[in-house]
Order: C-alpha cells, then sequence, then structure tokens
C-alpha cells in the first residue's frame, strides 16, 4: 500500500512539473518593465539579484517594439548607478524572440507564469521578473539607454577637447 501511494505521489507530482512548464501566457504579457530576479552561469552558485548584492538589471518592452535593457547597481553609499546596455527594437511572436535586430531565437523567453519569465543568455541562466514602476522611473532609465552612443559629433568634439 505504501508503494502505491508512493507511485501515486510521484505521478501527482510529474503532471503538475509538465502543466507547470506549458505555461501558455499571451505574447503581449512581455509589454512593460522587467527586473532580473537571479541569474547562474553554467558550473557557479546561483546569484539572487537585488538589495543583498546591490545588483540587478533592468528590461524594458514597450507595446510598439522599444527596448532598453540596462544594469542597474547600489554603491556603498545607497546611490544608484544605471549602467545603459542597449537601447532598440525587439519582436516576440509565438516563443520567437530577437532583440536590436538580432537573429530570432525560440524559447529564449520562457513563461513560468505571467509576471515571470526564465531565459538563456549565452551561458546564463535568468529569472525575470515583471515590475510596476513610476513612469518617471521608467523614462529616466530608458533615456539613459538611448544616450548610451554619443553621437557622431559629440563624440568627435570630445576627443579633440579632450584627446588632444
Amino acid at each position: 500500500m505504501k508503494k502505491m501511494m508512493f507511485v501515486m505521489v510521484l505521478v501527482l507530482m510529474g503532471s503538475v512539473q509538465v502543466s507547470a512548464q506549458n505555461v501558455k501566457v499571451d505574447d503581449k504579457e512581455l509589454i512593460g518593465t522587467w527586473y532580473m530576479e537571479s541569474m547562474q552561469w553554467e558550473g557557479e552558485k546561483k546569484t539572487v539579484c537585488g538589495k543583498s548584492t546591490g545588483y540587478t538589471q533592468f528590461k524594458y518592452y514597450g507595446a510598439d517594439g522599444e527596448y532598453a535593457c540596462a544594469e542597474l547597481a547600489l554603491t556603498k553609499e545607497g546611490k544608484v548607478v544605471v549602467m545603459p546596455h542597449e537601447y532598440g527594437t525587439y519582436t516576440f511572436k509565438d516563443g520567437w524572440y530577437s532583440e536590436m535586430g538580432r537573429e530570432k531565437i525560440k524559447d529564449a523567453i520562457v513563461w513560468i507564469d505571467k509576471t515571470t519569465t526564465k531565459g538563456t543568455w549565452k551561458k546564463r541562466h535568468d529569472i525575470w521578473k515583471k515590475v510596476s514602476l513610476p513612469d518617471k522611473v521608467v523614462k529616466y532609465i530608458v533615456n539613459c539607454c538611448k544616450m548610451k552612443d554619443t553621437p557622431a559629433d559629440v563624440q568627435q568634439m570630445i576627443k579633440q577637447n579632450l584627446f588632444k
């Protein structure tokens, strides 16, 4: 009897796990702001992002395909440092994802639930959580990302005046 109960529990656990892996969430749920909850490089220990590490990442997905990505860090003094990573466009349809015009990848973003995704970038496995942020914060970080690439004329003036 105990063996039978054990087998039934295993079967039930397996079916729950399978249904959790087949979560179907509408593509439009990606629209909004996301932060990296954790990351784990293959062969290394999982890093939980946030206050304990003073590090996380931010992604913005606009309804019109606008995309922004930044790293965020806390200094020892408690100041937030925004490090723009990318600004451009993204596409996401039927599990196929592309950002910045790169080749589309199937299952680069996998839904865990409506507000949680997982994915792999190179050999790093990430968990992302959707977060509601004040518009002022989103606009600021997105604008930082837009300014990542210094305009060519400003580049030239900096070179001429500071790198003589």
